[in-house]
């Protein structure tokens, strides 16, 4: 029989309402450290079963629920969440943001690039999956799923029939599990950086080395999106990384396209990337706050901006400040944009809620003296699904804008 995690009552109706987190501060005790990475119940303080977990008494984020019922977590139940993860990404294509059709001239299907497996939206919390082709970048995130990375790593060779598994167990969020942070790759061979095709473009990829899991998967339907609106414009690709936004315009044919970022590594990435596609674009390594401040007094000259920092809030603690830095960013943006032009402004701070950010975007076009139309809402694609009942599970949002 599993051990039982008591719940203090302010917290029990939050999980009948679904959400999968129990914090330290919500038991009437913890439980003992044997018991760290193994599956534990839940209940309330009459006694009622309320789901099956995952414990980790170093974890601020105590349990995380596997099952409203009794679970075992054994390759039974890993073989069956990643199969049911792997099919809802192939249920009408919800894992390729293009049209139906990503097909090569041969016939062949192009293999998929995208979220494999997200979390707790998968039932497999602290697991996070993404494909690359032929190749996997696996992140584990939890003490339970660290102890099964074996097993994890051998199913998803199985049902994917991935040539390669690169676990990327480098996140900050492993400190908060008591986990060490490391990388290595299931066949132990290194994987060299190399040209990747995504979306009819190509990228130089180091999966093992670069950002998070090595490309952003989550925008890669942005991309196509906001392309549509670049052809023959003036675009400003802000905080562009390695570029995505800035290339799908200059392929959509932009007039002109400006990249910047703070990180020079990811400026020379991007200017590589546009010379092996023969686009042409600019990218320039700077802080974008710095650079339209000293735009300020320049008359607006931009048909297109992209906003998509990296997240202003990663705590609850920091999401006044953060709010204050995406006003600001935004009345920026719009002081710098042609009467008529777009505005493409994104957050991925998951504190962060439609409503705020509609709030943000009122009060910047309301200093910028400037009428703003919504043309399109934005959120992460259908291969990052979102739990209703946890708010954390949402984290990408935005609009696209008509900046008169």
């Amino acid at each position: 029989m599993s051990a039982s995690l008591k719940l203090k009552p302010n917290a029990t109706s939050r999980v009948l309402g679904g959400h999968p987190w129990v914090f330290a501060n919500e038991c009437e005790a913890l439980l003992p450290a044997e018991h760290d990475g193994e599956v534990v119940e839940c209940r309330d303080r009459t006694g009622r079963f309320l789901g099956t977990g995952i414990y980790n008494s170093k974890s601020q984020i105590v349990w995380r629920r596997l099952s409203r019922d009794r679970v075992t977590l054994d390759a039974a139940y890993l073989r069956a969440a990643l199969t049911k993860a792997i099919d809802r990404r192939a249920e009408g294509e919800a894992g390729s943001p293009l049209p139906a059709g990503d097909v090569a001239r041969s016939g062949v299907r192009a293999l998929p690039f995208q979220r494999l497996v997200w979390s707790e939206s998968d039932d497999l919390p602290g697991v996070v999956a993404d494909q690359f082709g032929d190749t996997l970048v696996v992140q584990i995130q939890t003490l339970a799923m660290e102890k099964r990375a074996a097993a994890l790593g051998d199913l998803l060779a199985e049902l994917t029939g991935a040539k390669e598994i690169i676990f990327r167990n480098d996140a900050n969020i492993r400190k908060l599990e008591g986990l060490p942070s490391e990388v290595h790759t299931r066949s132990g061979a290194a994987w060299a950086p190399r040209w990747v095709k995504i979306d009819g473009l190509d990228y130089w990829l180091d999966l093992q080395g670069g950002q998070k899991t090595g490309f952003y998967l989550d925008q890669r339907l942005q991309h196509a999106v906001v392309a549509k609106y670049a052809a023959g414009k003036r675009v400003l690709d802000a905080f562009c990384n390695q570029g995505s936004f800035a290339l799908h315009c200059a392929k959509a044919g932009a007039a002109s396209v400006l990249g910047l970022d703070s990180a020079f590594d990811a400026v020379g990435q991007a200017k590589k990337n546009a010379d092996r596609n023969g686009l042409k674009a600019e990218f320039t390594g700077a802080n974008v706050f710095d650079w339209f401040t000293a735009q300020r007094d320049a008359a607006p000259a931009w048909d297109l901006i992209i906003l998509d920092p990296p997240p202003f809030a990663k705590s609850k603690s920091a999401l006044e400040g953060a709010l204050r830095g995406y006003k600001e960013l935004n009345l920026r943006a719009m002081k710098s944009l042609m009467s008529g032009g777009v505005l493409a402004t994104y957050t991925c701070s998951h504190h962060m809620q439609d409503a705020q950010l509609r709030e943000i975007l009122a009060e910047a076009a309301a200093d910028a003296k400037r009428r703003v139309h919504v043309l399109e809402f934005c959120h992460q694609p259908a291969d990052h699904p979102v739990l209703v009942t946890m708010p954390e599970s949402e984290y990408l949002r935005g609009y696209i804008l008509r900046v008169e």
